[in-house]
């Protein structure tokens, strides 16, 4: 395995473990006010890395760092309010779709088609997300409100792919993050922010490690790895936050959850396999 796929991998595990603390922090934070903190953080840091590098900014990865931002912040809006409403694991394994949701998008965005185990994979999935997340033939409110996030990260991967190998990661990176942090000031209640231990635990970790750091990383390793090889190593994102929902919060998993999150992650796999 590449260095490249390797820092990508150890995004995922950060990006898994973080599920839990958000949402212990969502008992006292609305969800924008929350990602206004986490990404104005994220973005002050940047900042400060990336200061040197400013004066190289243009109009064109300005536009192409906002146009990035703006699915970032769809897929963390959407992420952050599901995440009230349903569990960490679910959320995982719900973001995780993104994977599948890559391929088909590529047709449109990079005029790629999708092979024949791709149709296999989403078949797996969409039987995976009906046994983890309908109930009586209805949809969790919150895990629809995830699935719409995972929408908004596949198209996310698919810009970064595009854009990520023409500029640099640094000011790439800052300019979506700061995009976020603008969008949610919009969209919270700065003033309304309760600085209690989970909620400022959950903004520093997931500001530091699941935000400048991985974003950074993922920047820079898409130059290298491509956009459905990278969907492929985060499908591992959901089996991370399965395993923390089960060690911090011990979470109960249910014999058709199990086979609910089986099936997804198969069907992650699959859709990857002509690929890789």
């Amino acid at each position: 395995m590449k260095s490249s796929d390797l820092g990508l991998l150890g995004v995922a595990f950060v990006w898994g473990f973080t599920f839990v603390a958000v949402k212990e922090s969502l008992e006292f934070v609305s969800p924008f006010t929350f990602l206004f903190y986490r990404f104005l953080l994220a973005f002050l840091l940047l900042l400060l890395v990336s200061f040197r590098k400013v004066k190289h900014m243009d109009s064109v990865i300005l536009t192409h760092g906002i146009i990035i931002g703006v699915f970032l912040f769809l897929g963390y809006g959407f992420q952050t309010m599901g995440l009230q409403y349903t569990t960490p694991a679910n959320t995982g394994f719900i973001t995780g779709l993104s994977v599948v949701i890559v391929p088909f998008l590529s047709i449109f965005f990079l005029k790629k088609i999708p092979p024949f185990t791709a149709w296999i994979g989403v078949f797996c999935a969409l039987v995976g997300l009906f046994f983890l997340s309908f109930q009586k033939l209805s949809m969790d409110f919150g895990d629809f409100l995830v699935l719409l996030g995972a929408c908004s990260f596949a198209m996310h991967l698919i810009l970064v792919g595009k854009y990520s190998p023409q500029h640099d990661p640094f000011l790439l990176t800052t300019t979506q993050i700061g995009t976020v942090a603008a969008l949610s000031c919009l969209l919270g209640t700065p003033s309304s922010m309760i600085f209690n231990t989970p909620v400022v635990k959950a903004v520093i970790i997931t500001a530091v490690f699941a935000t400048v750091l991985a974003f950074l990383i993922q920047t820079t390793a898409q130059k290298h790895t491509p956009a459905t090889r990278t969907a492929v190593i985060f499908a591992m994102e959901p089996v991370f936050a399965a395993l923390s929902s089960y060690i911090l919060i011990h979470e109960v998993f249910t014999l058709q959850k199990i086979a609910g999150c089986g099936l997804i992650l198969l069907g992650m796999i699959i859709t990857e396999i002509k690929y890789r």
